[in-house]
């Protein structure tokens, strides 16, 4: 069984859910590529030390210069600052290695732009990071979205909505510093993602984005806290996006609903093994939403559990996400979302700023 050798840049939180996913990934899918945990770069050569002894790695890089150069690295998952994001993937790129990049691709729009590119020219297997999409339940919705079976959408509400930084007294720290770190930059892009799959691209935006606590223990906070969009799909649909990292008592609020002709979809992430289902038929008195708990029967379930309603978890979704890579890599064919559906989400976010700072309506320009 052919083996693949695999470096991430980044050792920590997502980092070592990389590091899982690819140590779980050929058990799990029974993958026909294989991937070796070759080498992994952290900020310094001691934090890699300790990330390769901890999760399993064969060697620790002094930098991820040397991790993207070596011949025994032959694709590179990138879980570093964003800051770092561009430089890593151009250096993998011109070398001829996919590259599987976390979210937000760039820290500007224009990086983002470069880094689509670097992927293009080198025609080398890309993807990112949007793990939330791959759920069970989730991937069910694309299908039904997909079969007709609520009508023609008519309305979408997505939001993703946290609370991590609700407290006023809670500290400043790299968070709260630069635009790409704010929610816009750091939450916003998951659910913005969510929209673009299940109902298509989006035409034009209207936004507000706020800082709600301006200064905290230890500094100014210089980016926003929440922000909201009124948007018009490409299709005609109309929604409302919202996010926030100030949302008392929501700890992982990436939720949607779907309004059709003949039926609605309603989801939320911190239920993320059931799926809500409005259908418009039968008698008056037994029309309501059903509760649909994921099993088998639904994309990417029967491979983690037999059990109907046993329920999948967020590394779970990091593995699925390690399998579609592995499956583009083996195929030579990329697999949504790439880098240029990454570039998309960005080009939204971008307008979105714009939008707020001049309070008017902002097209979302083709890529």
């Amino acid at each position: 069984m052919p083996e693949i050798g695999i470096g991430i840049v980044g050792g920590g939180y997502m980092g070592k859910a990389h590091a899982v996913a690819m140590s779980s990934v050929g058990a799990v899918f029974d993958t026909e590529l294989r991937p070796r945990l070759e080498m992994i770069s952290a900020s310094t050569p001691m934090s890699a030390e300790k990330y390769r002894a901890a999760y399993g790695f064969k060697r620790a890089a002094r930098d991820w210069q040397e991790l993207v150069e070596d011949p025994g690295v032959e694709a590179i998952v990138i879980a570093s600052p964003q800051a770092t994001h561009r430089a890593v993937a151009e250096a993998a790129f011109s070398l001829g290695k996919p590259v599987l990049c976390e979210k937000p691709m760039g820290g500007t729009l224009a990086e983002s732009e470069a880094m689509v590119a670097a992927a293009e020219k080198c025609g080398c297997v890309n993807m990112v990071g949007f793990n939330y999409i791959r759920t069970p339940a989730t991937q069910y919705a694309r299908q039904i979205l997909s079969e007709g079976a609520i009508g023609e959408i008519t309305w979408f509400r997505g939001e993703h909505t946290e609370d991590f930084y609700a407290d006023p007294e809670a500290p400043a720290s790299w968070r709260t510093e630069g635009e790409a770190n704010g929610t816009m930059g750091d939450l916003a892009p998951h659910m913005i993602n969510a929209a673009l799959a299940l109902v298509g691209p989006v035409r034009s935006v209207m936004a507000e984005v706020e800082c709600i606590h301006t200064t905290r223990p230890g500094g100014e906070v210089t980016n926003d806290d929440q922000g909201q969009m009124m948007v018009r799909f490409e299709n005609g649909v109309m929604g409302h996006l919202h996010f926030s990292r100030v949302a008392t008592g929501r700890k992982m609020g990436y939720a949607y609903e779907i309004a059709g002709t003949k039926g609605a979809i309603r989801f939320d992430q911190e239920d993320q093994s059931a799926l809500w289902l409005y259908l418009r038929d039968g008698p008056d008195a037994q029309l309501g939403f059903r509760k649909i708990l994921t099993g088998p029967a639904h994309p990417d379930y029967l491979p983690f559990c037999q059990g109907p309603g046993h329920g999948t978890g967020y590394q779970d979704q990091i593995i699925i996400e390690a399998k579609d890579f592995l499956e583009a890599i083996r195929t030579g064919n990329p697999l949504w979302p790439t880098f240029r559906d990454g570039l998309d989400v960005k080009r939204i976010v971008d307008a979105a700023m714009r939008s707020s700072r001049t309070k008017t309506w902002q097209s979302i320009q083709p890529t």
